[in-house]
Parts: C-alpha cells; sequence; structure tokens
C-alpha cells in the first residue's frame, strides 16, 4: 500500500510524470489516458495535468544538450486522441451492457456511486454536448459516457460528440504545454502551471457542491429504469 501510495503522488506530479514518460514513453500515455476515459476504476488519474506536461516534453530544443524532447507532437496528437476516443466507447459499451443494474452496486475504493448520480444527472441536463464539456472535469470524464451508455444515447449522436471531445481536449492541453514549453521560465515553474490547470478544471465540480450545498438536493431513486430507443 505505501507503494501504491507514493505511485500516485509521483503521478500528479511534473517530475513524476516526466520519469513516468521517460521510462514508459508514449505507450505508457496511451493506457493511463484510455484507463482514464474508458475504466470507472480510472477516475482518480491526472489526465490534464499529463497531457500538460507531454506537450512540455514535445517542445524541448533537440539541439540543446540533454533536451532531446521525449515525444513528438504530432504523433501524441494523433495516438493520445485515439487513446480517448476508444476510451470513452469502451466505457459508453460497458454503460449500455450494465445497464441499470449499476445502481445496485456498493460503494467501493474504485467505484463511488454520488460520482455516476452527478455524471447523470450532468447528461441528463446537457444531452451529447455533456461527452465533449465533460472531457475537461476531472471525474466527470470518467463516468459520463457510461452514463450516456446506460441511457441507451443512439451510437451516431456519441460518435460524433466523442470524437470532437476528445480532439479538442488533446490537441488542445498538448498545445498548451507545447507552447508554455518553450519558454524557460515557464519549465521552472512546471509545478505551477499543473496546479493552475488541475484547480481550472475542478471549478465545475466547486461550483456543483456550492449549488448542493445551497439548495435542497432532489431525491434519487434508488434504481432507475432506462427505456431501450425505440425503433
Amino acid at each position: 500500500m505505501p507503494a501504491m501510495l507514493e505511485w500516485l503522488h509521483q503521478l500528479h506530479t511534473p517530475d513524476g510524470i516526466r520519469a513516468l514518460i521517460a521510462a514508459g514513453g508514449l505507450l505508457v500515455l496511451t493506457v493511463i489516458i484510455f484507463a482514464e476515459t474508458g475504466v470507472l476504476a480510472g477516475f482518480f488519474l491526472p489526465g490534464d495535468s499529463l497531457l500538460v506536461v507531454a506537450g512540455v516534453l514535445c517542445s524541448l530544443d533537440p539541439t540543446a544538450p540533454d533536451q532531446a524532447p521525449l515525444l513528438h507532437l504530432t504523433t501524441t496528437m494523433a495516438v493520445l486522441s485515439a487513446a480517448a476516443i476508444l476510451g470513452d466507447w469502451f466505457n459508453f459499451w460497458m454503460g449500455k451492457l450494465v445497464g441499470s443494474r449499476v445502481w445496485s452496486w456498493r460503494d467501493g475504493r474504485f467505484y463511488k456511486r454520488r460520482y455516476l448520480d452527478e455524471a447523470h444527472a450532468f447528461y441528463e441536463k446537457h444531452g451529447g454536448v455533456a461527452l465533449a464539456v465533460s472531457r475537461f472535469i476531472p471525474i466527470a470524464r470518467t463516468f459520463v459516457p457510461f452514463a450516456a451508455g446506460m441511457a441507451r444515447m443512439p451510437f451516431r449522436s456519441f460518435f460524433l460528440w466523442n470524437v470532437l471531445g476528445a480532439l479538442v481536449w488533446v490537441c488542445s492541453l498538448l498545445l498548451l504545454g507545447w507552447w508554455l514549453g518553450r519558454d524557460e521560465t515557464m519549465r521552472r515553474n512546471l509545478h505551477l502551471l499543473i496546479l493552475a490547470v488541475v484547480g481550472i478544471s475542478l471549478i465545475p465540480l466547486v461550483i456543483g457542491v456550492v449549488k448542493r450545498l445551497l439548495g435542497k438536493p432532489p431525491a434519487l431513486p434508488m434504481a432507475p429504469v432506462f427505456e431501450p430507443p425505440r425503433d
């Protein structure tokens, strides 16, 4: 357990992410992005900060000593966009397969019922747009595709918003890291940049919590029943 906690801590720091990329390259990034978007147990993974640091590592000057880029920007964009698209698709498929049975699951270390409640409410309110918007919201980007699958969202609409959201999320954060990484001062203060990215991405969650505390939360059904789409 101490080793696991240490690994999680390193995974949320710029130096730890860089060491992870140096050791595993693009493959380890692909696995993490797929896991965070495609598996409910991956909600704790740091997708936003991971993409920003990856962008910084794409921007290093290859002519400077010991600063050869660890990643190629275009290749990284293509591979991680594909991982994000496939992750949401797998999550959507699992939600469709499991259906309303998930509401009877008990909370565990890697599953929290309240996250699914909030993701389902977010999807019901915003529809397909929720898939794209939730890419920028930690935890939500893991649970919203699953909720969309449970709600039997038409696959054509899911495919459109899934691809659009993945491309905007991955490319924007990689380019942000690439642009900021070209400045030496920014590279030296990368930890502050990561804190800013994480803080901004948490704003929607904080707003939701405040609204829930100030207002009376609606009663949640214990076992919602989703009707399959009509032919």
